[in-house]
């Protein structure tokens, strides 16, 4: 078994990749490496999306949890940042989320969270790994009144709720909002957050049967939410991915609004308080010319990171900012959670679109945003690193920044997982960059075969 550990969590097909066997081991070896150091009975949250797997895995997490004598809390169906949250408000000693985001339903996840509601590091993800496919450790065994149990926390989603809607003052009356739960964690949250904010909710993809999260709705699929923010007339949209820690938008008129455009209505709103910090946003290399090009005009400064909402995180703890987030809509406000969370972002939209008077259209359009291009090449798994080696690729990527003289980009990139490299192209005419895409696509499967 190679590593275990992916770039969120561990993922795989469920009952095939990601077994009960290995829940219960993730669970033995997360409990004991992560309440190590406490004096009493350790306490970790297990909570879960809607997947049929989602009672399988959680069973044998637990058991694991428990064969290390630590305790197990069930809060049931929960978005991702509840977990990150209530680790925190009930003083726990970890997290666990048992979710494969926006994958399809077969897949599942664990991933989990330390005391202060924070993704673990590389290294204590490497030590949790190593005790499980290694045997790194002898683990406790406690019998008797040692053994660890379970408990139920029925108050989660509603402390979880209250959270939510406390980060804003006043309420969202006046506003009519249409919200697509991708039939995952966001079921129950988001419609009672909106109506107890007093907004007039219309709600799509919110019956989850275990087997249709993300499926055709949700952030990943935005078309059913189009259609039915123009069709019910409502001043926004909201769709969540299936565990509730993205959240992307649709204006009054159908159109979709990302996360780099969301990142901008909400920082420009921060800064005209004089409430964000640095007068500084954090993003990823991966978002659009179009939030560089505002950001100068605005007296906004955007922050650049790796991909990856980990990145995001570690440039806004290490240099004092709070607002940093991805194109796909994860945004973190670090006042408020540890990592990015759905619902808060969705509140925060909804009350900048309130106080300031306007249209969702008008406030987007801050951001013109630039065509983007991204096409895989396939190429040998030892050699794709060696794009930024070659020669022949190098000069051909400097050309097209030439030619672009400061209108559009050229990112390359490759895979952590998969036999390919990742060709990104932006600029402000789709059918040249198109052009351009496929060529240096060619050029890289050609010299990296």
């Amino acid at each position: 078994m190679g590593k275990l550990f992916g770039t969120d969590g561990v993922r795989g097909v469920a009952n095939l990749e990601l077994t009960p066997e290995l829940a219960y081991k993730l669970g033995q070896a997360g409990a004991y490496v992560l309440t190590g150091e406490t004096k009493h009975t350790p306490k970790i949250l297990v909570g879960m999306d809607t997947r049929i797997s989602g009672d399988m895995l959680e069973a044998a997490l637990i058991s694991g949890i428990c064969s290390v004598g630590a305790k197990a809390v069930s809060l049931g169906v929960i978005p991702t940042p509840a977990i990150a949250y209530l680790t925190r408000l009930y003083d726990a000693d970890a997290g666990v989320v048992i979710s494969a985001s926006h994958n399809s339903f077969e897949f599942n996840g664990i991933k989990f969270f330390n005391a202060n509601g924070y993704k673990l590091s590389d290294a204590i993800e490497d030590k949790i790994e190593e005790i499980i496919l290694n045997g790194g450790e002898e683990l406790p065994r406690p019998t008797g009144h040692n053994v660890g149990f379970k408990e139920y926390k029925e108050s989660a989603v509603e402390d979880y709720v209250n959270f939510a809607k406390s980060t804003i003052s006043g309420d969202l009356e006046g506003l009519k909002v249409a919200i697509d739960c991708a039939n995952g964690a966001s079921f129950q949250t988001a419609p009672m957050a909106l109506l107890d904010l007093n907004a007039k909710v219309h709600v799509i993809s919110n019956e989850p049967d275990g087997t249709n999260i993300n499926s055709k709705c949700g952030s990943t699929h935005m078309q059913q939410l189009q259609a039915y923010v123009k069709e019910t007339g409502t001043d926004a949209g909201l769709a969540f991915d299936g565990d509730a820690d993205r959240v992307l938008a649709v204006d009054e008129n159908g159109n979709i609004i990302d996360g780099d455009q969301i990142l901008a209505i909400i920082g420009l709103h921060l800064k005209s308080k004089g409430m964000l910090p640095h007068n500084t946003i954090v993003a990823t290399v991966m978002s659009n010319m179009g939030l560089d090009i505002m950001a100068k005009s605005s007296g906004l400064i955007i922050e650049k990171t790796k991909v990856g909402d980990r990145y995001v995180l570690e440039e806004m703890l290490n240099k004092g900012y709070m607002l940093g987030g991805e194109q796909s809509g994860h945004v973190i406000f670090l006042e408020h959670n540890t990592t990015g969370d759905g619902l808060v972002t969705g509140i925060q939209l909804l009350k900048v679109l309130k106080d300031s008077g306007r249209k969702l259209s008008e406030l987007a359009a801050v951001v013109q945003v630039l065509p983007q291009i991204l096409i895989n090449a396939k190429v040998s798994n030892d050699k794709k690193n060696n794009y930024l080696e070659d020669e022949v690729i190098k000069k051909m990527c400097k050309e097209l920044e030439d030619e672009f003289n400061g209108e559009g980009r050229v990112l390359i990139r490759p895979s952590g997982t998969e036999p390919l490299v990742r060709v990104m192209i932006e600029g402000k005419d789709k059918e040249v960059i198109t052009r351009r895409a496929k060529e240096l696509v060619r050029v890289i499967e050609g010299r990296l075969a």
